[in-house]
């Protein structure tokens, strides 16, 4: 693992005309690993305008020779595959299994399923007498959140390279020597200079730059609902496209015929997965009242497992928002049954695994993105309720429901206000779509929907 001291730009690393740098701190010993330049808004427009130069040739490249580039990316990255693991652990806390299992294997798999759609996608179709082609968007504005570094960013840029566009990508502050290896790998991958380029620096200035540069034709963002608005506003002056994947407060409903155990288990499992910082996370647990309290004492015990086995959160100030969550919590009558708001070690960014009962929809833990290991417990009558709540915040992203049988699960989820539900634990598929409904986003990806993002479209009339 080593920091660059420069930006990727045009095919070489350059010296960045920010003069700042950003320190990179491991959460678990709050120790320095790394630094990388700050960029500023002379660095994001010299990246953009090498993109821009970028862009004619390679969106006239054939879709095979795209399709030949993206299955060199992924096998670069597989073979980097155990220096990706240990760069996410190094610079976001992730325990070294979790990284390999999860951060370092599905990029690798999400490269890969671009690689084939880039090859077999039909680019044109005939629509009675018309020809109707789809053609790349143009240059790529790409920003990145920490929690999953490196799948965020190839979720984009694979898309991206694979339909013909150009990118520029300014990863999160926080995880900056994942951005670097991946920026490694498209320069060993063969990817012509311009076409992928990489700007580290701070939202607030390079993210920014970027949203609002004339030259970027799509701003793909990943992050909070509230600074998604924000990029929203910038993009809707220009009339620019956006594809925003915002917050969730998704919602795991167990309906009376489930399995109780496995359900809570399962549950408590993926809220607790990569210490609660997944936007996807199911963070409500939705059980029928007259089984409450054997899944409050489940969930519990469940919790209690994963002392020891969750990395810390990403930053100090990560680490006081959710515990400033718990608080809040507690002050507004939800009752802690696992966990609490004090620190469970001296050194690093933990926060204890926590359970909250006794918690009504209306509550701000049970309303609000908490992005922790934080679950509420919540109990309804019946299934309109079960709905009701299901369904009753601003969010939309994702979601579970579990039944004896399959069919009634999946009437139930036909039902609920949310982009992707999971059947009785369904495995993750990274060709399926993925993003919200409501303020959890704009637009879709991963897979064929991912690649529709990335294409505008003409027609021919004959």
């Amino acid at each position: 693992m080593k920091a660059h001291d420069g930006i990727y730009l045009d095919g070489a690393w350059r010296p960045a005309a920010g003069r700042d740098v950003i320190e990179v701190v491991d959460p678990v010993d709050e120790q320095v690993i790394g630094r990388v330049p700050a960029g500023d808004a002379a660095d994001v427009d010299a990246a953009v305008r090498a993109a821009r130069a970028a862009l004619p040739a390679w969106a006239a490249t054939p879709p095979a020779e795209r399709a030949a580039r993206l299955t060199a990316l992924r096998d670069v990255l597989a073979a980097r595959k155990d220096e990706i693991a240990e760069t996410v652990t190094a610079e976001l806390g992730s325990p070294p299994a979790f990284s390999q299992a999860v951060h370092a294997s599905v990029p690798i798999a999400v490269a890969g399923s671009y690689a084939e759609l880039a090859a077999t996608h039909s680019f044109e179709e005939k629509v009675g007498n018309s020809v109707v082609h789809h053609e790349p968007i143009g240059v790529v504005g790409a920003i990145t959140p920490w929690n999953y570094p490196l799948h965020q960013i190839v979720a984009k840029v694979a898309p991206a390279l694979a339909a013909g566009c150009t990118v520029v990508l300014k990863p999160a502050e926080n995880t900056p020597l994942t951005a670097q290896l991946f920026a490694e790998a498209v320069h060993e991958a063969g990817v012509p200079a311009g076409v992928f380029n990489l700007v580290t620096g701070l939202g607030p200035v390079a993210g920014q730059a970027l949203a609002e540069h004339p030259g970027v034709d799509l701003v793909s963002f990943t992050g909070s609902t509230a600074v998604g608005r924000r990029i929203a506003a910038t993009a809707g002056a220009a009339v620019k496209k956006v594809a925003l994947e915002l917050g969730g407060k998704s919602a795991n409903v167990i309906l009376p015929s489930a399995d109780l155990a496995r359900a809570v288990n399962v549950g408590v499992a993926n809220v607790m997965s990569n210490s609660g910082q997944t936007c996807s996370a199911w963070t409500r647990m939705l059980v029928p009242r007259e089984r409450y309290d054997e899944a409050v004492g489940l969930a519990a015990a469940a919790a209690a497992k994963y002392g020891d086995r969750i990395g810390p959160v990403v930053s100090a100030r990560q680490r006081e928002r959710v515990r400033g969550y718990i608080e809040k919590g507690v002050a507004e009558g939800a009752r802690l049954v696992a966990g609490g708001p004090e620190a469970p070690r001296e050194r690093g960014w933990f926060v204890s695994p926590t359970v909250f009962a006794d918690v009504t929809p209306d509550m701000t833990v049970a309303q609000e993105e908490i992005f922790g290991p934080v679950l509420c417990v919540i109990g309804y009558e019946d299934e309109e309720d079960a709905l009701r709540i299901a369904n009753g915040t601003v969010y939309g992203l994702a979601g579970a429901v579990w039944a004896a049988d399959e069919a009634e699960a999946v009437a139930f989820a036909r039902r609920m206000d949310t982009g992707q539900v999971d059947i009785n634990g369904g495995r993750f598929n990274p060709l399926a779509p993925f993003g919200g409904y409501k303020q959890s986003g704009v637009g879709r990806e991963l897979g064929a929907h991912g690649l529709a993002e990335y294409l505008q479209t003409k027609s021919f009339q004959f």
